[in-house]
């Protein structure tokens, strides 16, 4: 391309375009890039709860076994019902962030409702406590 006007004199090359093409380039590159840093965060939250949520039935199927194999549901009052709430309770071993586990009386049916709940450490304080809760009954 030729820098020469139509009355014949010669124009300045336009320039300082490809600065702005490039500046313009980056800033959208950057909100692609803190779009992906945010749903990445987002992702390793939802993994957290998920593993969060499969820990508290595996510790809720480990107090049903128990009752299964004493053949009762009224757990409350034996050891292994304190050391379970123990395990619920640390993090550091098996347990969850918080855990707190509770199986309610039996009732006429001799059905028990094992409740497990925990708040992660990210959890707003004023949000409630996630929970899992499952209903058995031992014939």
């Amino acid at each position: 391309m030729n820098n020469i006007s139509s009355s014949g004199r010669r124009c300045a090359p336009a320039t300082g375009f490809t600065l702005i093409e490039v500046l313009v380039s980056i800033l959208v590159f950057s909100f692609g890039l803190l779009g992906l840093v945010g749903m990445q965060a987002r992702i390793l939250q939802a993994s957290t709860q998920n593993a969060d949520r499969a820990r508290a039935s595996l510790l809720a199927n480990e107090i049903v076994s128990v009752m299964w194999a004493k053949q009762t549901t009224a757990i409350t009052t034996l050891p292994d019902y304190k050391s379970w709430q123990d395990r619920v309770a640390s993090p550091a071993t098996v347990g969850l962030p918080g855990g707190k586990g509770v199986v309610s009386k039996p009732d006429a049916n001799k059905q028990v409702t094992i409740t497990i709940a925990w708040r992660p450490p990210s959890m707003a304080s004023g949000v409630a406590a996630n929970q899992f809760a499952t209903t058995v009954a031992i014939p």
